[in-house]
């Protein structure tokens, strides 16, 4: 039996989207590391303990980990390490790349610092390529939000940004950002 994290109310938010002032972003990546640490690898099985984890959680607090997610999606947003993505996956779209943002969250706090400050470090783990670009860990929050809240979507708070951070790479040219993610994946461009 997998046991939760014990979150705890601690204000009521009016309608609308939360301030984050329910869970803070310790609490939210105990809960991430949480299911990381079951889940033993398995995509799947992260999500129904994710999805498990939240639906023990009143909705302001759901909202808040939704919160918290999106702006570790947007701090993800990032040009080097979508080149990252690229070479693990051997290319990478605009989806894909959300994808490998979601599944890199959902490794915990301190791989996904990691991977931001030096995003070749993912040379240094086990990150299998084919879940790298995993769909589906980035709908447990939208998922259980939607069903406590009567089938009612919350709208961020603020718009995902437009364009990645950062400097814009060549697709012909990305190997050479990071030679050690391709040697390990096998990328020649």
């Amino acid at each position: 039996m997998w046991e939760g994290v014990a979150v705890g109310r601690r204000s009521q938010l009016g309608s609308g989207w939360p301030r984050n002032t329910n869970m803070t972003l310790d609490q939210f990546w105990n809960i991430v590391e949480k299911a990381h640490r079951a889940a033993d690898g398995d995509m799947d099985r992260k999500c129904e303990l994710l999805h498990a984890e939240l639906r023990q959680l009143p909705l302001d607090e759901v909202r808040s980990f939704h919160a918290h997610f999106h702006e570790c999606e947007d701090r993800a947003y990032s040009w080097e390490l979508w080149a990252a993505a690229y070479i693990i996956g051997g290319g990478c779209s605009d989806d894909a790349f959300s994808d490998f943002r979601s599944t890199l969250i959902s490794m915990g706090r301190q791989t996904y610092e990691r991977a931001l400050a030096d995003p070749q470090s993912l040379a240094d783990m086990d990150y299998d390529a084919g879940t790298a670009q995993y769909e589906g860990y980035q709908y447990a929050p939208i998922t259980v939000e939607k069903d406590l809240g009567g089938g009612r979507p919350f709208p961020r708070s603020r718009p995902h940004p437009v364009e990645p951070s950062g400097k814009p790479w060549d697709e012909d040219k990305v190997a050479e950002l990071y030679p050690r993610l391709a040697e390990k994946y096998d990328y020649t461009g």
